[in-house]
C-alpha cells in the first residue's frame, strides 16, 4: 500500500505537554478534522525518549491527492483549528511530506 505521509516537529513548554498531547494526539481536533475527509488514514504523535517537550506528529493520507483535496474543501477550518492553537507550542516546523512505497 502507498501512503503519503506528512511530518511535523513541535516543541513544547513542560507546562502545556498535557494540552498539546490533547491537541495534536489521534483523539484530538486535529485528528477529527482530518478524519472528515475521504483518504485520512490517522495520525500518530511521537513523544521524544531523548528530549522532552519536542514531539513529531505523522499525519497518514491515501495520497498526496486526498491530502489536497482536504485542504481545498476544509481550508478555512484547518486555519481557524490552527489560530486556536497558536501558542501550545514554542515551535513548530514542517519536517516534510514523504510516500511510503
Amino acid at each position: 500500500m502507498t501512503a503519503y505521509v506528512i511530518v511535523w516537529e513541535f516543541e513544547v513548554p513542560a507546562m502545556r505537554v498535557a494540552e498539546f498531547e490533547q491537541a495534536y494526539g489521534s483523539g484530538g481536533p486535529w485528528a477529527a478534522l482530518f478524519a472528515r475527509a475521504d483518504g485520512y488514514l490517522g495520525t500518530e504523535l511521537l513523544c521524544c525518549a531523548e528530549r522532552p517537550g519536542r514531539y513529531l506528529t505523522i499525519d497518514r493520507w491515501e495520497s498526496e491527492t486526498a491530502f489536497e483535496m482536504f485542504k481545498r474543501l476544509f481550508g478555512a477550518e484547518y486555519v481557524a483549528l490552527d489560530k486556536s492553537l497558536e501558542g501550545i507550542a514554542s515551535t513548530e516546523t514542517r519536517i516534510g511530506a514523504f510516500n511510503l512505497p
